[in-house]
């Protein structure tokens, strides 16, 4: 059931639960319990991905190199088309719950599979390519429908204070994984860890099992907040979806295709500016090997890394915590997509007009903590006011194909720009400023669209 933005006649007792979570957004009583759930089940799940993450490069670095990461996002670009619609036909079928279950449940197994793989003597290069295919599409395919479930949960008004916290789960579990796979592959090996991130997913199950059975038994009430749209009744909530693709959904309205689009800038500059980041840290490493200050580049470039993505994580998870909520409150959903493509817009200017390892280092980390936090918030909050079709279908479509086409896309730009036009960081850094005026118009139709949309969903 829809878990609506309101108070009951009689009002549940306040706990601690719901003590703290006003300490970062605003809880009304009753929600708590639910919120906490949701963000146990996400952390949960960022820390099975981040778990198998670092996983996943070192299998195909090691196993293929560093231009094959590239070649294999054009492969998962296509395979996620197919993916997408088996996905839109088994929601066309099933309830949400079995929905999540059985698609969850077949990435356990796949780990499974994964982890017997390497005792069959097959060459571990070959492994890594598959596995680097697999979670490509994992990673995209289980946060999608998370979110799509946590948006069936909530009215718009409900989702724009709940989702903060929610969020936070899933940015402390991308850190908390990382340390976790950081302290145990070394002792454990890779495959093992496989293992460890299915029996974290099959706590997943059951997180949303129970979700799912305490908001389904909730009675259905009335929202008593001003412009809140009424929650659909109860019993259309445990009903599989109608039929129709997620691609079919995405091209009749236009507000699902601008939001396809964003998602797609945003990804592409993104990913434009790690490669950025990493060449001027390549270049960086060798000077410094050169004129002996460094004896092993493997170790600096390891040890940058670490230190930035420590720092971007932390950086994201205090944005999340005290900051999202309370944009969402002063400037709304629809203002907050603008801070990211501002502040993007900003940092690569300065690293057009002259690029230095420091300077694109906190540029990154400025863009990447903003996006895993309020950007990642903002993305899935735009969809609390489509039908539930287009949350679990469409959503699913943006979020994956639309995705890694940005990833495609950057990895042709890179291509050109190395091998036929000679670009340097600097030209790099102002491709990507090009991109970002792109993002920041789209983001302007999005706005109105988002806006009409409210209007026609509460005239009042």
């Amino acid at each position: 059931m829809t878990h609506n933005d309101n108070h009951t006649s009689s009002t549940p007792s306040v706990g601690w639960a719901h003590k703290l979570l006003r300490i970062f957004t605003v809880v009304h009583p009753g929600e708590a319990a639910t919120a906490l759930l949701l963000t146990c089940n996400v952390f949960l799940l960022f820390l099975a991905y981040y778990i198998i993450k670092p996983v996943r490069e070192g299998l195909i670095l090691a196993g293929k190199g560093a231009e094959w990461k590239s070649y294999l996002s054009a492969v998962i670009a296509v395979l996620l088309v197919f993916v997408v619609k088996a996905f839109s036909r088994i929601a066309s079928r099933v309830p949400r719950q079995k929905l999540i279950s059985w698609v969850t449940l077949f990435f356990i197994s796949n780990l499974v599979i994964f982890y017997f793989l390497s005792f069959s003597g097959i060459p571990k290069g070959d492994i890594g390519v598959l596995f680097y295919i697999w979670v490509g599409i994992f990673n995209v395919m289980v946060v999608a429908q998370f979110w799509a479930f946590a948006n069936d949960l909530y009215t718009e008004g409900a989702g724009k204070r709940i989702f903060p916290i929610v969020a936070f789960g899933a940015t402390f579990g991308g850190f908390a994984g990382s340390m976790v796979t950081e302290n145990l592959i070394g002792e454990e090996g890779p495959y093992y860890l496989m293992l460890v991130s299915g029996f974290i997913l099959g706590i997943c199950i059951v997180l949303t099992l129970i979700i799912h059975r305490r908001e389904i038994k909730k009675p259905a009430v009335e929202p008593v907040e001003p412009h809140e749209v009424a929650a659909p009744p109860l019993e259309e909530k445990d009903k599989p979806l109608e039929k129709g693709g997620g691609f079919q959904l995405l091209f009749k309205k236009r507000y699902l295709l601008l939001l396809a689009i964003f998602v797609l800038l945003l990804n592409f500059v993104n990913t434009n500016g790690e490669y950025i980041l990493g060449h001027v840290v390549e270049e960086a490493a060798a000077q410094a090997a050169e004129t002996g200050v460094i004896i092993d580049e493997e170790v600096f470039i390891g040890e940058f890394y670490a230190g930035f993505m420590k720092y971007f994580n932390l950086f994201a998870m205090a944005i999340q915590l005290f900051i999202v909520s309370r944009l969402f409150k002063w400037i709304g959903v629809r203002g907050a997509l603008f801070v990211l493509p501002l502040l993007a817009l900003g940092g690569y200017f300065l690293v057009a007009v002259g690029a230095s390892l420091l300077l694109v280092k906190w540029v990154k980390v400025t863009e990447n903590g903003t996006d895993y936090s309020l950007m990642n918030t903002t993305r899935h909050a735009l969809f609390l006011i489509t039908s539930r079709e287009e949350k679990y279908k469409a959503k699913a479509a943006i979020d994956t194909f639309f995705h890694r086409a940005g990833d495609v896309l950057s990895a042709l730009v890179v291509f050109a720009g190395t091998a036929y036009l000679s670009f340097k960081t600097e030209s790099f850094a102002a491709f990507n400023v090009a991109l970002i005026l792109i993002w920041i118009v789209v983001g302007i139709f999005i706005f109105k669209e988002h806006k009409k949309l409210t209007r026609e969903q509460n005239p009042s």
